[in-house]
C-alpha cells in the first residue's frame, strides 16, 4: 500500500543551499535586533554556526550584498547596511519617485490585498467587520462631500489587510504604503471612479461577511484589475 511520503516527511526545499543559507542569515538579522552599521561574524564563524560550507555562506552573502542589506569591506568584515524589512520600502519608494504607474506595484498589490481578502474571509473578527463598515462610511461621506474618498479608501484596504491576521502580511502592505497610496491616488482622481471602487468595496465587505474565501479574494483582485490596469495601459 503506497504512503504520501510528502505528507509525513514534509515538502524538501529543492533551493540552492546558499538561497536556504541566506534566509537563515535574514532571519538571523531580523531576531537578532540588529542595526544598520553593525558588524556581522566572518565568514567562518558563519559557517561553524550554520553547519555549511564556507562558499554556500560566501554565495549567501554575496547575494544579501547584491540586495544592498549588506557591505563587504575587505580586510574589515561584514556590515549591515539595512534590516531586511526596510529593502521592501526602499524598493517601493525607488519605482514610486520615478514612475508611480509602474507595473510592479500595480501586480504587486493585486497579489498580496487578494491574499489578504481570502485570509480575511476565514479569520475576521466582529471587530474586523465593524472597522470595514466604518471605513465604507467614511469613504462614502468623503465622495459626498465631493471628495475622492482616499481616507476611507486607505483606511478599508487597511482593515482588511489587519483582518486577515497575519503579520507578515500586514508588514508587506505597511512597508508598501507609501507607493499604495500614490496608486490609489492615482485610481481615485479619476471621473467616477470614488463611486464605482465604494460599491467593489462593499462587495468585497459582503464576500469576507459570508466567510467565503474564493469570492474574497475574486472581489479584491477584480476591484484591484478594475481600477489600475486602465492606467497601466494609458
Amino acid at each position: 500500500m503506497e504512503t504520501d511520503m510528502a505528507g509525513q516527511m514534509g515538502q524538501v526545499d529543492r533551493r540552492p543551499l546558499y538561497q536556504q543559507v541566506g534566509d537563515r542569515l535574514r532571519e538571523f538579522i531580523d531576531t537578532s535586533g540588529m542595526q544598520p552599521g553593525d558588524k556581522l561574524s566572518n565568514v567562518r564563524d558563519l559557517a561553524a554556526e550554520l553547519q555549511v560550507g564556507r562558499s554556500s555562506i560566501r554565495e549567501a552573502i554575496t547575494a544579501l550584498r547584491a540586495q544592498g542589506i549588506v557591505e563587504v569591506r575587505h580586510g574589515d568584515g561584514i556590515y549591515l547596511l539595512q534590516r531586511p524589512e526596510d529593502v521592501i520600502s526602499s524598493l517601493a519608494t525607488e519605482l514610486v519617485d520615478t514612475h508611480v504607474d509602474h507595473p510592479y506595484i500595480w501586480e504587486t498589490r493585486q497579489a498580496l490585498e487578494a491574499q489578504c481578502a481570502r485570509l480575511a474571509a476565514m479569520h475576521a473578527t466582529a471587530e474586523d467587520l465593524s472597522e470595514m463598515d466604518a471605513a465604507l462610511e467614511q469613504m462614502s461621506d468623503e465622495i459626498d462631500a465631493g471628495l475622492p474618498g482616499l481616507g476611507g479608501d486607505r483606511r478599508f484596504h487597511l482593515s482588511v489587510a489587519t483582518a486577515a491576521h497575519n503579520p507578515l502580511l500586514i508588514k508587506l502592505l505597511k512597508g508598501l504604503g507609501r507607493a499604495l497610496d500614490r496608486t490609489s491616488e492615482s485610481s481615485l482622481t479619476r471621473p467616477g471612479q470614488p463611486a464605482r471602487s465604494l460599491a467593489e468595496h462593499r462587495g468585497i465587505v459582503e464576500a469576507i461577511r459570508s466567510r467565503d474565501p474564493a469570492a474574497a479574494a475574486d472581489e479584491m483582485l477584480a476591484h484591484l484589475v478594475n481600477t489600475t490596469d486602465e492606467l497601466i495601459r494609458r
